[in-house]
């Protein structure tokens, strides 16, 4: 089997193109205090409770629900390449267990190409998540981001 292919079929992908240089997308991916503010979906506050922002290093922020309950993010960042790349093993419980996340960076004049792309265990596993909304969810969460970044460039 193609490992590329497969790979791919393992994979949901994101793309946007935000209208701000790389260097403020690049902040709100790594600073604490812009994470809190759009890594969620609308409606959910997010806590950082770990970040540690290097290779090997351990991240950890909670959601709480609009019903109460927590919702726990976590992971270990395997790739950091400033203004290019950021991988890391994650997992959402209680929905979302054992992925990979990539953030991919490219500069385009003073926009920023962003790709995210979500890597499942196995294609069955991205088929019942893509099912369970895991697009609207991630797309809620970069519309916040969105509104963040025109904020902070203001």
């Amino acid at each position: 089997m193609n490992n590329q292919n497969d790979a791919k079929n393992r994979t949901v992908t994101i793309e946007r193109v935000f209208n701000v240089p790389i260097s403020l997308v690049w902040e709100a991916w790594t600073q604490p205090e812009h994470i809190a503010v759009w890594w969620s979906p609308k409606g959910m506050e997010t806590k950082v409770i770990e970040h540690d922002f290097k290779v090997g290093g351990n991240w950890k922020y909670t959601m709480e629900m609009p019903d109460g309950n927590e919702f726990i993010a976590d992971g270990v960042y395997s790739v950091i390449l400033k203004f290019k790349e950021i991988r890391s093993s994650a997992n959402f419980k209680p929905m979302t267990e054992g992925v990979e996340i990539q953030a991919l960076f490219e500069e385009n004049g003073d926009k920023t190409n962003f790709t995210f792309n979500i890597i499942h265990a196995t294609e069955e596993y991205r088929i019942q998540q893509e099912k369970m909304g895991i697009l609207n969810g991630w797309g809620s969460v970069f519309e916040r981001l969105e509104e963040h970044l025109k904020v902070t460039s203001n």
